[in-house]
């Protein structure tokens, strides 16, 4: 096991987390900061509110990368022979996969690159979580989609697809070699609840803003 190049990928890991892709690009192409309008928070989300749709969308896209390629050099230090599976705690790359991922989550939170403020993960996790189990992720997502289309809040669609990846690998059919992974999806609710408490409690209020779908008509 090389410990440097360790060490290394998990620090490229963060700064890939932490590149603040909703602040980047509100601010070269629309001359804002998102985090100084709407819920203040550096994410897709907000800035689909404050930004548009496009922006909104390549926000998305590029969040969600970030977690999966972060995720992502689990895998190549495998291929790569730096690490070998006998090396590694759990039975496959998940060990350095959820460390790697995680790593990225928290970059997204508290992106070094403006003062540690950044948007709330989801994103992120998701690309995360892809890299590591993409049917469950997949059917989470569907899960968001299905609670927004219903709701119309992001935020509760964020909560409940956050917690139905461990759910769901309790289920026999989906459980994993790694038991460690539902005790990590656990975690992850918690870190996701934690940086959702402002929306948790509007939703509780009845104050949360709604994200309305809109088809557009031929």
């Amino acid at each position: 096991m090389n410990i440097f190049y360790i060490v290394l990928a998990s620090l490229l890991a963060y700064l890939i987390g932490a590149i603040p892709t909703a602040v980047w690009i509100g601010k070269y192409f629309f001359g804002k900061d998102v985090r100084d309008y709407g819920s203040g928070n550096a994410g897709a989300t907000n800035t689909f509110r404050v930004l548009g749709k496009t922006a909104g969308i390549c926000v998305m896209i590029i969040d969600i990368a970030k977690g999966f390629f972060a995720t992502y050099l689990a895998t190549l230090m495998v291929s790569e022979g730096i690490v070998s599976l006998n090396d590694l705690i759990l039975s496959k790359d998940i060990f350095y996969k959820l460390i790697f991922g995680s790593l990225a989550v928290m970059g997204h939170i508290f992106p070094v690159y403006v003062g540690f403020r950044g948007g709330k993960g989801v994103a992120t996790l998701l690309g995360m979580m892809l890299a590591i189990n993409a049917l469950i992720t997949l059917m989470c997502v569907a899960i968001f989609v299905v609670v927004l289309l219903l709701s119309q809040y992001v935020s509760l669609g964020s909560l409940l697809a956050t917690l139905a990846f461990p759910l769901l690998l309790l289920i026999p059919r989906f459980a994993p070699e790694d038991p460690v992974l539902i005790v990590f999806g656990f975690l992850m609710f918690v870190v996701v609840a934690i940086t959702h408490q402002k929306n948790i409690t509007k939703l509780l209020n009845g104050q949360e803003n709604k994200t309305v779908l809109r088809l557009r008509k031929k």
